[in-house]
């Protein structure tokens, strides 16, 4: 058994399983030909057949969100590599633990504009952790632990690793293969500050201990540390309203007397009014992104910010922050709570009580009797319960699935955040539900992005995936004609989808199961049977072609200048 020769494309396989990944998301190619060739073979590691190299990074994006695992994808070299960056992109703005394999050229044919050459590791460097070109397949086993390791600790995020045909080819002994991988990983300079520093912590405990107003914001870090509980624990031992990011929604129960909802441009009033009268901001795993912050300047300016992220780079990169702490959010939040006693916010919880009451969100009617998105949405919300993944792409429908859907659980949300990838859903709701076969999961589309990965649906049909697929079928670019609207009179350019094709004969075409909802009373009827149902099915709901996702704060603005906090624009 030790004297036997083993190739690299084993080496890779072998290494990948032993680092406990057993599954991967793929589209074959010329240089990795090899390794599917092992894959036959290789029976520990389950391989999903993708229909594009973006599906194969979203399923695995999706997988590693659903999980808190990470994503494996393999693609070859050139457009099969370049294919992913949208991917690997999406991935690394939301912080997502993902591993992408590309094959490459012959070491030989390196740099001579070979077929199928493309610099993956140039094009992908400022938007992976690190990456790798292998050149000798001793180095093949190390550089594996580390893509891993670095891609799931610290910050998470996206690491690449190319390996040349010949490397895939070439061989060593069995024997050599134990000796390299057990070698322990040593990365200088590479160490994250996982607790938070003394003095630190002190002096938010004192700033929380003084406050009379606080806020916290919660983001997609505490999901990604595993601090959920903790947050919740802090929150009723404090009495400290809540509210979270598009990406921290499932962080903080949605049914919690102490949660706002959702901040920023189309976050609730009552988020957005508390960051404005706050004396004190909680900031757990957030950017502070424009999406949120709208004016920097302005953003929580009565406010004392305590900022907490494992990613040193990101405090005092978009705001001013009074109390820094960088370290994992477990950690910090573990020291919090050790040392919080009870406290009573009374006359401030009150308040913000109020606010949600005054300003709940809401929608109108369609002018011509149409389904309105929102009713399809809120509909959605009261049969599922908080009991299943949701997956949105990106657009309006996004940001109604923000606003009316329930979560209540971690990681029972999934969309591309900082990238706001078109696309994205159907394929990350595929990587979700192999990643937790036991739950329902529901992808909710809009029929612009759902037209950019459809042939994603394939791998329903033949994993026999039961996902459930709702589109919200309004005929535009609904985000891009909602601006278009408001900022640029109503010059409609090129957002017009009135000419999509027939859905239901597309799902027909993949095998499954169809139907469309266009009216309230199939809305009230049809919709819940359609998602108890046991095996996967597009729902096309046709919904009034020019509802608005409000209320909104223009891009660049502050919280006095939010509009429709009614549901309607008004002339504020």
């Amino acid at each position: 058994m030790e004297n036997r020769m083993v190739n690299g494309s084993w080496v890779l396989l072998e290494s990948l399983y032993r680092l406990g990944i057993d599954t991967v998301f793929g589209y074959p190619g010329g240089t990795v030909i090899p390794i599917y060739d092992e894959i036959y073979k290789y029976k520990k590691i389950k391989h999903y057949f993708s229909r594009h190299e973006q599906g194969s990074a979203h399923e695995a994006d999706g997988f590693a969100r659903a999980t808190g695992k990470i994503g494996v994808c393999l693609a070859t070299s050139g457009p099969g590599a370049t294919n992913l960056v949208t991917g690997i992109m999406t991935a690394h703005m939301d912080s997502v633990p993902l591993l992408a394999i590309t094959g490459q050229v012959g070491t030989s044919s390196l740099g001579k504009d070979s077929f199928q050459e493309s610099d993956i590791v140039g094009i992908t460097v400022p938007i992976t952790k690190t990456n790798y070109l292998v050149t000798d397949i001793r180095d093949l086993p190390r550089i594996i632990k580390e893509a891993y390791f670095i891609a799931t600790t610290g910050r998470p995020g996206p690491v690449l690793v190319d390996i040349p045909k010949d490397v895939q080819n070439s061989e060593i002994s069995f024997k050599e293969f134990e000796s390299l991988h057990s070698v322990a990983i040593k990365l200088p300079g590479y160490e994250p500050t996982y607790h938070g520093h003394p003095r630190q912590i002190k002096k938010a405990l004192d700033a929380i201990r003084n406050a009379k107003r606080p806020l916290i914001i919660a983001g997609a870090g505490i999901l990604k540390a595993g601090a959920a509980k903790m947050l919740l624990e802090i929150a009723e031992r404090t009495n400290i309203p809540v509210t979270t990011t598009l990406l921290g929604l499932g962080v903080f129960p949605s049914n919690h007397e102490l949660s706002l909802g959702m901040i920023g441009m189309h976050g609730t009033v009552a988020s957005n009014y508390a960051t404005e009268e706050a004396d004190l901001v909680i900031a757990a795993g957030i950017r502070f992104d424009d999406r949120i912050t709208g004016d920097p300047e302005k953003f929580c300016k009565n406010a004392k910010i305590i900022h907490i992220d494992i990613d040193p780079a990101e405090i005092g990169k978009n705001k001013l922050i009074n109390i820094p702490i960088v370290g994992d959010l477990r950690n910090v939040l573990f020291e919090f709570n050790k040392r919080l006693d009870q406290m009573e916010h009374k006359d401030w919880v009150e308040t913000v009580k109020g606010w949600k009451k005054e300003y709940p969100i809401s929608y109108g009617e369609s002018k011509e009797g149409r389904l309105m998105p929102q009713e399809v949405l809120s509909k959605l919300d009261k049969i599922l319960n908080g009991n299943a993944i949701v997956v949105s792409d990106v657009g309006q429908h996004q940001m109604w699935t923000a606003q009316y859907i329930s979560f209540n659980k971690p990681n029972s949300f999934l969309t591309s955040g900082g990238s706001g990838t078109m696309g994205y859903g159907l394929p990350a709701a595929i990587g979700a539900q192999i990643g937790r076969p036991e739950e329902k999961v529901v992808a909710i589309v809009g029929d612009g992005g759902f037209q950019m990965t459809f042939q994603e649906l394939m791998l329903i049909k033949q994993y026999n995936l039961p996902i459930k697929i709702v589109i919200i079928n309004n005929s535009y670019l609904g985000m891009v004609r909602q601006w278009q609207e408001i900022f640029n009179e109503k010059r409609y350019s090129f957002v017009d989808l009135s000419i999509n094709p027939d859905f239901n004969k597309i799902a027909e075409a993949y095998g499954i199961n169809s139907m469309t909802i266009d009216t309230k009373e199939k809305l009230e009827n049809e919709l819940r049977p359609a998602l108890e149902s046991d095996g996967a099915i597009v729902i096309n709901c046709i919904v009034e072609k020019e509802a608005n996702v409000l209320p909104m704060i223009p891009a660049g603005t502050s919280v006095s200048e939010m509009v429709g906090k009614r549901g309607v624009i008004e002339n504020e």
